[in-house]
This record gives C-alpha cells, sequence and structure tokens, in this order.
C-alpha cells in the first residue's frame, strides 16, 4: 500500500503541470479570433516588382530616379526618372512604345518580355512612382 501511494505521490505533480499546460479554448471563440484577424493582403505587383528590379533598376535605379548611368560597354547615359518630368505626362502608350522598341540607349524588351508583362511594368510605374504625383504643365 505505501509503494502505490508513494507512486501516486510522485505522479500527482507530473499530472497536474500535464493538466495546466493544456488551455482549452472553446471553438467559437477560436472562430471568432479567426474571422477577425484581418488577412494579410497579398502585393498585386508583386511580379512586376520583380520584372523591374530585373530588367530595369540596373539603369532606372530601385526607386526609378534614373540618372547617370555607365553600362558595360563604357557608354555613358543620363537615364530619365520615371517620377518626375516627361514621364508624368507620357500616356501608357508611350511607355509601351519605349518598353518595347526602346531607344534613346535603352533595349528594345519585346523580344524578352511579353505583353502582358509589359502591360504589369507600366501599371506598376504609374502606381510605385508615379502614384499622387502631379504632371507639370507643358
Amino acid at each position: 500500500m505505501n509503494v502505490r501511494r508513494s507512486v501516486l505521490i510522485a505522479l500527482l505533480p507530473v499530472l497536474l503541470i500535464v493538466g495546466c499546460s493544456k488551455q482549452s479554448t472553446p471553438a467559437s471563440i477560436n472562430a471568432n479570433v479567426t474571422r477577425n484577424t484581418p488577412a494579410a493582403t497579398p502585393d498585386e505587383f508583386a511580379t512586376a516588382r520583380e520584372l523591374f528590379a530585373k530588367n530595369c533598376q540596373n539603369c532606372h535605379g530601385p526607386t526609378g530616379t534614373g540618372g547617370p548611368v555607365k553600362l558595360e560597354d563604357g557608354t555613358k547615359l543620363k537615364v530619365p526618372s520615371l517620377r518626375e518630368g516627361h514621364a508624368l505626362r507620357h500616356p501608357d502608350s508611350d511607355f509601351l512604345k519605349q518598353i518595347n522598341k526602346g531607344g534613346d540607349g535603352m533595349p528594345a524588351f519585346k523580344d524578352k518580355l511579353t505583353p502582358p508583362q509589359i502591360d504589369e511594368l507600366v501599371r506598376f510605374i504609374r502606381h510605385e512612382f508615379q502614384a499622387g504625383a502631379q504632371s507639370s504643365p507643358k
């Protein structure tokens, strides 16, 4: 009998610790917490952001400010800002044409990017670099 009592006394703290560590929460409370917790908003420009980083950022910079750039062949270019000046006044069709055909030192991307990717880049530029900017009078 003393052995059983000793075993029970030895196991009692373990049972109390295990029993107290498991907190039970009613399912209705868990359901409410799940519904009321805001979901993370996916980045609708994630793909375009990657395209910009891979294809445009070396010249236009990570924030679209442009500026002087020296190419691998030694050519120096003054890359226009996507945030101000002419870029704000250009319609989307001008951006599409410039990205597709290139010119003024910019390479053509029509064979490297698909039309939907180019469209996404234009939307990204408008959203990321020009949102809220006012175009200057012509």
